[in-house]
């Protein structure tokens, strides 16, 4: 995820590298930059998301399109790219940050990512991307992000569409969508919704958390 205010001193020192779980990047290291309050996904809430794609995409990530909102190290964008959705797009705004994952995508030569520099929030108001198979959004706590950018996120879902979203407290399924799967790993809440049937591009108030 994207960097955000320095963390209290009682949290977590962020890893210096964190390692694609599955696929065809499987162990490729992603470095973490020192940065003020990066927080990368751990192993654990990677491989239990990707679990729950794989069961219900039936294994087959081909075809999928998928956004990566808040990248940072691009732990969770690489992770889909590695089990081979046609293409993830990740957006970050710390320019060296985006830098590191420009270089990671070359290193790996992973032709099906494209990297975006800049705010996802204004990206997704512009309307100027593709609709996704997938979200990701995993931004800075204690921000508001979720509140200004899930409504945007959910207009820019495939009628079939999914949207990931980690928190530091439980998140209510927002209007117009359905909780799929829900868990906690320490102090990380996260949680897969899609839309209600027949709802696409949905327009949505208010997001609470729990």
């Amino acid at each position: 995820m994207s960097s955000s205010r320095p963390p209290s001193p009682r949290a977590r020192t962020a890893p210096h590298k964190v390692r694609i779980i599955g696929g065809r990047f499987k162990r490729t290291p992603l470095p973490v930059l020192n940065l003020p309050g990066l927080r990368p996904t751990p192993d654990r809430v990677r491989e239990t998301v990707f679990n729950w794609l794989h069961h219900l995409w039936q294994g087959d990530f081909a075809g999928k399109t998928v956004l990566d909102a808040f990248a940072g190290t691009g732990a969770l964008g690489f992770e889909a790219a590695s089990r081979g959705v046609k293409e993830a797009i990740l957006i970050e705004a710390d320019r060296r940050a985006a830098a590191g994952l420009e270089a990671v995508r070359t290193r790996l030569g992973a032709d099906n990512v494209r990297i975006l520099v800049g705010n996802a929030e204004t990206a997704l108001a512009q309307g100027t991307l593709p609709r996704f198979d997938l979200i990701l959004l995993d931004p800075p706590f204690g921000q508001g992000w979720l509140e200004r950018i899930v409504p945007l996120a959910l207009r820019m879902l495939t009628a079939e569409g999914m949207l990931y979203v980690e928190a530091e407290a439980p998140v209510e399924a927002p209007p117009g969508t359905e909780l799929l799967r829900q868990d906690r790993a320490g102090s990380v809440h996260f949680h897969l919704f899609c839309l209600e049937s027949g709802t696409q591009g949905a327009e949505t108030s208010d997001m609470r958390n729990g």
